[in-house]
């Protein structure tokens, strides 16, 4: 598991999932944090995950051509 690109992945998994825990903490806690921030840290979210998705697929397909 000394492939670069497999803790790439699971570094852009973690930031998407640190960064939906802190829109839902926000979420909950309401008042101004959640009135300031709540739809930069949802399209923050979203640019996160369309990140993880595509290094996801370049994993999967490395993986399927044999490459390390």
């Amino acid at each position: 598991m000394a492939d670069p690109l497999f803790y790439l992945v699971v570094a852009a998994i973690i930031s998407v999932v640190l960064v939906l825990i802190i829109g839902i903490a926000g979420y909950g806690k309401g008042g101004e944090f959640n009135a300031k921030y709540s739809n930069k840290m949802m399209r923050l979210r979203i640019l996160l995950q369309f990140i993880a998705v595509l290094l996801i697929l370049a994993y999967a397909y490395l993986k399927g051509q044999g490459g390390q």
